[in-house]
């Protein structure tokens, strides 16, 4: 159990002025009901807390990272597996090791890239482009698997040679936390084969996605979420996983592979950057956490619990009249900034002033994944990506529904007074563009 604080509005404003008007740099002490993500948030069982005694803390070959790899092993499918202290340093040690090996390829497509994979490949000199499929577009629609990506696009981006890898993020969290569906992983990878092209999935919340496949795809009904896991991790050539997602313990992540000679050029790297390849920049204690919490992660009733309070919290925004993106994802709720405040310019990033007003009026914090996230500049002018979506990130196990009520409610005020929220403009911003959200100090507009 932990204490919440709600300061008073004008406490709030003050801290609000404090952190710049980026919800990022505000104290969690200040937060009364935290969105921001659900990334290492969420509370571990007590089995997890029990594994935690048995943390094995040697440097080398410790019982903690034998119980890990098992775990992988069982849960993934995957024979090789080397531990981070969290998934972007995967993202970096993998799509460095990637992009050099295939030179001079490098595009790097995905149904739709997240921040810090973006910002990885960007650093890099690559290209990254996102292929969702248009139905993804459709915020109202109700296509069941909008994490999809556009194999017809894809097919033709392949055709020019220069695409390096391809990675499917699951779910896909930049469009809205919809589902991958095991067709359209298995038409990717028949393509990606003729092509010669690696296939990298982002598992950080693969247990998540396999339950959507289960509650939405009437070939998967009777199927266990294990098995349909099973099916979805053999079209993968790679992945990589931040294990603070559906690993459901506080921090680390992993990278796993079937290719051996891979494996051992990732290794050198993990030694050089991160720590041995049997600990990763982990403690045993986390390791153990990790290793239960992948079993946990694929429970299902513990995933009916998990997917239920995110549909909760979506369909009541939607009966306050909140425009929310549809159907309801795995993990969070999205706001669309853009139809809620048409009166605020993309230049004024609607989603981030959409974060801090919610945190002004409510003491609730979530984030903004738009224009201060995703814009980038082009032959001198910015292009702006297609949506701007306040997420509100449901971390696990933690929140009751009369918190997600309180959520609900807050965001019905804002929505009918919208007119009130304010715009935001860039103060001061860090030099790498891919990870301004993180770091930006803003300020109202006008």
């Amino acid at each position: 159990m932990e204490r919440i604080n709600l300061p008073s509005r004008e406490e709030r404003f003050r801290l609000l002025e404090e952190a710049h008007w980026n919800v990022f740099r505000l104290r969690s002490r200040d937060v009364f009901i935290d969105l921001l993500t659900d990334s290492g948030t969420g509370a571990m069982s007590k089995e997890q807390w029990a594994a935690l005694m048995m943390g094995d803390e040697s440097y080398a070959g410790a019982d903690s990272w034998l119980r890990f790899k098992e775990s992988v092993e069982d849960v993934l499918g995957f024979p090789f597996v080397l531990p981070v202290h969290q998934g972007r340093a995967g993202e970096r040690i993998l799509y460095t090791t990637l992009l050099e090996e295939r030179r001079p390829a490098r595009i790097v497509v995905a149904n739709t890239h997240f921040d810090t994979g973006k910002a990885v490949l960007e650093f890099n000199g690559a290209i990254p482009v996102n292929l969702p499929v248009p139905e993804a577009l459709d915020y109202k629609g109700m296509h069941p698997f909008k994490g999809d990506i556009d194999v017809e696009r894809l097919k033709k981006l392949l055709d020019g040679g220069e695409v390096a890898f391809v990675v499917m993020v699951l779910t896909n969290n930049t469009m809205g936390g919809h589902p991958v569906s095991p067709g359209n992983l298995r038409e990717t990878r028949r393509i990606l084969d003729k092509h010669g092209v690696p296939l990298v999935l982002d598992i950080s919340r693969f247990a998540e996605n396999a339950y959507l496949v289960k509650e939405r795809h009437p070939d998967y009904r009777d199927t266990p979420v294990r098995r349909i896991v099973e099916e979805i991790m053999g079209y993968a050539d790679h992945v990589v996983m931040s294990a603070k997602k559906d690993g459901l313990a506080n921090i680390g992540g992993f990278i796993a592979t079937r290719d051996e000679e891979l494996y051992n050029k990732l290794a050198a790297r993990v030694v050089l950057e991160e720590g041995f390849i049997t600990y990763g920049g982990l403690a045993g204690r986390d390791l153990d956490a990790i290793a239960v919490g992948l079993r946990e992660a694929v429970d299902e009733d513990y995933l009916r619990a998990r997917v239920s309070q995110v549909k909760y919290l979506n369909e009541r925004l939607d009966e306050e009249g909140v425009p929310v993106v549809k159907p309801y994802g795995g993990h969070a709720v999205y706001v669309d900034a853009l139809e809620m405040l048409p009166h605020i310019p993309r230049e004024e990033f609607p989603a981030d002033a959409l974060a801090a007003h919610l945190y002004l009026e409510s003491g609730v914090r979530g984030v903004g994944l738009g224009a201060l996230a995703f814009a980038r500049e082009e032959g001198g002018r910015t292009v702006y990506p297609e949506n701007e979506f306040l997420r509100l990130a449901i971390p696990r196990r933690t929140y009751t529904v009369s918190h997600l009520e309180y959520v609900a409610r807050a965001l019905s005020a804002i929505n009918r007074e919208a007119g009130k929220v304010r715009g935001l403009r860039i103060v001061w911003e860090p030099p790498i563009k891919g990870i301004r959200h993180f770091l930006a100090k803003l300020a109202p507009a006008g």
